[in-house]
């Protein structure tokens, strides 16, 4: 299942290369992304696992998405406000609608394949090994590293991105057991990044550009140095509050699952179907 999520990675970098610096054609470049990633997904897990998907849920899908979109942009602006309290961000230029638009597309891709990866594979199978609070560690840490590739990461920032995002999308599928709300959080705090502030993803150079061109400026412990705000003292303690909601809702409903409990648990992704008390209705892409 990682080398279909390899490939399907290798497709979302082919299709934005082919959409150029067209915002319109980023935008269809991020639906094909996302579709597909779905539903190379939906397909692999039937055929491996051979169990329904109540990760991907259809009732729960537009209200986990627009939460999680909404927190998600609420977070980052909370987080860039914070920044620029203490003079450490700021504007140059006019405002680009078309940039904006263009990285709607990108992020939409990049969430839908980031979370299927680490909260839809990673997470679900290593806590049938270590339960749900190991897993949360160590997909964490698993998240962290994958940013450390980017040419502007740093260790500081590997370590933030993996306690901040890494645990609050983790605990945000523990809480739910669905996908949704992490894919939507995870969108809305990138579009925010880059497509509203226009500051740097993750340390990432190649980081489009969006609605304004921010610059950041000051000691990195403020604005996050070169991975962006991120890794910002601030991100991190504004993503903590999230995080520990989330758990609590999780524990509040039964979903932080010890390795025993999954051991005894029937069936594969027992702990999802245990979590719903059904199967679920599938948002399986035709």
């Amino acid at each position: 299942m990682l080398l279909l999520f390899l490939a399907a990675t290798a497709l979302a970098a082919a299709v934005r290369a082919v959409a150029g610096t067209n915002p319109f054609l980023s935008v269809i470049a991020g639906a094909v992304v996302a579709w597909g990633a779905l539903k190379l997904y939906a397909v692999a897990v039937r055929a491996v696992e051979e169990r329904a998907l109540p990760e991907l849920d259809v009732a729960s899908a537009v209200s986990g998405l627009r939460t999680g979109t909404l927190v998600g942009l609420a977070l980052f602006t909370a987080t860039i406000a914070l920044i620029a309290l203490f003079g450490g961000y700021g504007t140059k230029g006019g405002v680009s609608v078309s940039g904006a638009v263009a990285v709607l597309g990108t992020m939409a891709g990049v969430a839908v394949v980031e979370e299927l990866l680490f909260r839809g594979i990673i997470f679900r199978l290593v806590e049938q090994l270590v339960g749900t609070r190991g897993v949360l560690a160590i997909s964490g840490l698993l998240f962290g590293g994958l940013h450390l590739v980017n040419s502007g990461a740093t260790v500081w920032g590997g370590l933030a991105i993996a306690v901040e995002a890494g645990l609050m999308l983790g605990a945000a599928y523990a809480a739910t057991r669905t996908l949704w709300l992490p894919i939507g959080l995870h969108f809305g705090w990138n579009f925010a990044e880059s497509g509203i502030f226009g500051t740097t993803v993750s340390g990432n150079d190649g980081t489009p550009a969006g609605l304004l061109h921010g610059v950041l400026s000051g000691p990195a412990a403020v604005t996050g140095g070169t991975f962006g705000p991120e890794a910002s003292i601030f991100a991190i303690v504004i993503c903590t509050i999230p995080t520990v909601l989330f758990l609590r809702t999780a524990k509040q409903r039964g979903h932080l699952y010890t390795r025993s409990e999954l051991k005894t648990a029937t069936g594969t992704g027992a702990a999802a179907n245990t979590a719903h008390g059904t199967e679920g209705t599938i948002a399986d892409p035709q």
